[in-house]
């Protein structure tokens, strides 16, 4: 179990786990769920950190299939500029692994920021904190729970 599983089987939220083992040497870690999943890309997506100017940490989901827009979430967080954040700060905040980080059940409260493609879908899968480990929930109930907000902040 891990603190995305708990968390979401704590307030009864509608949720599915899936699982396949996990490649070290997958190149993407949200690909090879997909794939593994068999899965549409487009519904699979990727947490990631990014650091502003003044340093706070923020999260962002957006679709394997793509890449995070930096000037986007800067905009959507109301800061002048964003960057990727440092792994280890990143693991440290989240207490997730790399790979395996989660934007449910995090360490800290972060502000958390939703591709807006997420809303296009009946359910999207995002890590469930452990390489190898998926959930599959609704947009809304990822929004609830991180109280993320949807913003238009991945590149196709």
């Amino acid at each position: 179990m891990t603190p995305a599983l708990d968390l979401l089987k704590k307030h009864r939220a509608e949720h599915r786990v899936h699982s396949y083992e996990h490649d070290p040497k997958s190149a993407s870690y949200g690909l090879e769920a997909a794939e593994k999943l068999g899965l549409d890309p487009q519904q699979v997506f990727k947490t990631l950190l990014a650091s502003s100017e003044k340093g706070e940490l923020l999260v962002a989901v957006v679709p394997v299939v793509g890449t995070l827009d930096l000037k986007a979430l800067a905009h959507a967080a109301g800061v002048k500029k964003c960057e990727m954040a440092d792994p280890a700060a990143a693991q440290r905040a989240t207490g997730y692994l790399v790979g395996g980080i989660s934007p449910l059940g995090q360490k800290k409260r972060l502000r958390t920021f939703i591709d807006d493609s997420a809303q296009n879908f009946a359910t999207i899968h995002v890590s469930a904190g452990r390489r190898g480990l998926e959930v599959e929930l609704a947009a809304a109930v990822l929004a609830e729970y991180t109280q993320g907000t949807f913003a238009g902040i991945g590149r196709g």
